[in-house]
């Protein structure tokens, strides 16, 4: 962090125990209401478009829509690059080619492209939106804060609204009070405070709503609002409600309606339409469960859903979703069944003895993401017209290289599974002699054509098994080779709940930054895990694989731009590719810090291997600047801080150059953050 001094107060650094007495303040004369413009409770509820409340005095402004079907909404701006000043007008008579949008939401600066706008409502006032001023004693002089350096250290929030953020700068660690000056339901604003002592700094920062719990948030806000009037306690529920946090606002009202009880008749509608959000954000998170292949998780969360006052509408979508797991799981059933009838009546011993391994491995392996393969199978398996042997080659062929692609000719069928069988011993053959002798062998079978073998890839199980750690579900610590002459690199993974070999999942490559670990980044994606608990982050609830190596050398504080850098992340994707169920379609890659500088150079350096390219606070130096134009093939989501030092400016070279040229690119900055 760099401050610009603004006032004469003493220099010098601030304990860290007087910042935390200040925090043990009963903060008297700091939590007095400011609570304006709340709306009548009579008709309270009637729509969530006509909630009313200001947000920070003004609406929400302007509504973008994407080409890609994505929705930003903000007060908007046009720009000739990411480095000059939002509204900032042209010089006079100078030509003005603004391609680049900014849409600010007083949480982040989003900016995309102008050509990648499919529509913009510029007349979209929005709903307003409940805010919830607390009043803090909020630094006025002192140095202001320029640059945020990485995070040491963060308390929770006090009741009061507190906390303390410790820093490394290049003056060694600082501590700074924090107090949260407005709550949203989009975003809040927290502010550096007057300490008196020590060091103030001006510091505005935002932190989006849905980070802070309801115990965090109701501790705050209880000292906001006085319980004994109905009006603020409404006012709570409402903001809840704008966050679309359901459960909450549910929970808010409920208390509300047992501490005022002649109001329950009034709020009885209120209190049932909350319920019908909660139980349609529940269906749509079982369908996403279900989605990312989570189909036990989503069969009990359709078993334990709630039926008490849930609209008919709803209850029937439940329904109908229950029945199609019966009916796709009788299916699945009905296929074991017939095939095993059908294996009866091959009188061939030796066919049959030739089929029992397939049928095994059907039997043992067929599941609701693999059944589809044995949609030819059953189409045909009652056909009078077809011999039992065609009907098994549908059954075989189609559970080799999928329905679209099955064959009645039950020879072709078992050729396929014995080039199946040459092609995982190819993959998992570490000796290029015998590579090359397994090879030779695909002569001599039918079904050895390169279509084929293509097909065979999309739907065999990847050919390399490796075994979990004990104790943690789906976590695997591994090891490839680097380049010549390097170390082995080593490389965490972690699946999705319930993951089946069959499927193929979307996966995140995540690279460490300086001071941190892969297991980091596994976390940060998948949700921590103490103890063997369930991961409960966002790569665990969409069903992706995420893959993190220690890409770097140990004590390493930047990128290097180094061939060896470049092979231990190819090498680590092309190993986790023969051992887990990797949709190569779908690799995003991503970073942070160093790891996103790694990110982007390797990102555009192999644009043909990534779905995306994710640089988390990050700088593009460099080749970078060499192969710019390779941003065209892969998307990028750039994320940075508004006081990462000058990575903002450094980087608006490059990513002016992709916007200028349309490129597939959103840059985000989040206001009053630094290299998090």
């Amino acid at each position: 962090m760099t401050a610009e001094s603004t006032n004469s107060k003493p220099k010098g650094s601030f304990c860290g125990r007087t910042r935390r007495e200040f925090l043990r303040q009963t903060g008297a004369g700091f939590t007095s209401v400011t609570l304006t413009g709340m709306l009548a409770s009579d008709g309270f509820f009637a729509s969530r478009a006509t909630a009313a409340a200001q947000l920070g005095g003004a609406a929400r402004g302007s509504k973008i829509t994407l080409k890609d079907g994505r929705v930003i909404e903000g007060r908007l701006a046009k720009l000739k690059s990411l480095a000059e000043k939002p509204m900032a007008a042209p010089a006079e008579g100078a030509p003005d080619p603004r391609l680049i949008v900014l849409i600010d939401d007083n949480l982040r600066r989003v900016f995309v492209p102008l050509r990648r706008i499919l529509e913009a409502d510029e007349s979209a006032t929005g709903q307003a939106y409940e805010t919830f001023h607390v009043r803090q004693t909020v630094a006025d002089q002192g140095g202001r804060v320029a640059m945020v350096g990485p995070i040491v250290h963060i308390t929770e929030f006090s009741e009061f609204g507190r906390r303390i953020l410790e820093m490394n700068t290049n003056q060694g660690p600082i501590s700074v009070v924090q107090g949260i000056t407005l709550i949203t339901p989009k975003y809040i604003k927290v502010e550096a405070l007057d300490v008196r002592a020590g060091k103030d700094f001006i510091w505005d920062m935002r932190i989006a709503f849905t980070s802070l719990p309801r115990e965090t948030l109701g501790n705050i806000l209880a000292r906001q609002i006085d319980p004994k009037n109905i009006e603020h306690r409404l006012k709570l529920v409402r903001l809840y409600l704008q966050a679309e946090r359901y459960k909450d606002a549910e929970l808010e009202l409920d208390q509300v309606l047992n501490d005022f009880p002649e109001r329950k008749e009034q709020f009885a509608r209120t209190l049932l339409d909350l319920k019908q959000a909660f139980a349609r954000r529940a269906l749509a998170e079982i369908r996403l469960r279900s989605q990312a292949g989570q189909h036990r998780l989503a069969q009990r969360m359709l078993k334990q859903f709630p039926t008490d006052k849930v609209a008919s509408e709803t209850l029937q979508a439940v329904s109908e979703l229950q029945n199609d797991y019966r009916a796709r799981f009788e299916q699945g059933d009905e296929v074991l069944k017939k095939i095993d009838e059908h294996l009866a009546l091959i009188r061939d011993s030796a066919l049959r003895d030739r089929l029992k391994p397939i049928r095994d491995e059907i039997h043992n392996e067929l599941y609701l993401d693999s059944l589809p393969r044995m949609a030819a199978y059953r189409q045909f398996w009652d056909d009078s017209t077809l011999e039992v042997e065609d009907k098994l080659a549908l059954a075989v062929s189609g559970w080799l290289v999928g329905a679209n692609d099955a064959t009645r000719r039950l020879p072709v069928a078992l050729s396929l599974y014995e080039v199946r069988g040459l092609v995982r011993q190819y993959l998992a053959e570490p000796v290029k002699l015998q590579r090359n002798r397994i090879l030779a062998e695909f002569a001599s079978q039918e079904g050895a054509t390169p279509a084929q073998v293509a097909k065979i890839l999309a739907h065999m199980k990847p050919p390399l098994e490796t075994a979990a750690l004990e104790n943690l579900p789906g976590f695997f610590e591994l090891a490839v080779d680097g380049l010549a002459g390097e170390p082995p690199v080593t490389y965490y993974v972690q699946l999705p709940p319930e993951y089946d070999p069959h499927r193929r999942y979307p996966t995140i490559l995540t690279l460490h930054g300086a001071g941190t670990t892969p297991q980091q980044q596994i976390d940060w994606w998948a949700g921590s895990s103490e103890d063997g608990a369930a991961r409960l982050g966002q790569a665990t609830r969409q069903g992706y694989i995420v893959v993190a190596p220690l890409w770097s050398q140990e004590h390493q504080t930047e990128y290097r731009y180094s061939a060896a850098e470049h092979a231990a992340v190819l090498n680590v994707l092309r190993d986790a590719c023969r051992r887990f169920s990797v949709d190569t379609d779908k690799v995003f890659l991503s970073g942070h810090s160093m790891g996103g500088d790694a990110a982007w150079d390797i990102g555009l350096a192999h644009p043909d291997l990534w779905a995306g390219v994710i640089p988390i606070v990050a700088q593009a130096r460099k080749y970078c600047a060499q192969y710019w134009q390779n941003a065209k093939l892969v998307p990028f989501y750039v994320l940075q801080g508004e006081l990462d030092g000058d990575k903002v400016k450094d980087n608006a070279r490059d990513l002016n150059r992709y916007m200028v040229h349309r490129y597939d690119i959103t840059v985000i900055e989040y206001q009053g953050r630094g290299h998090e």
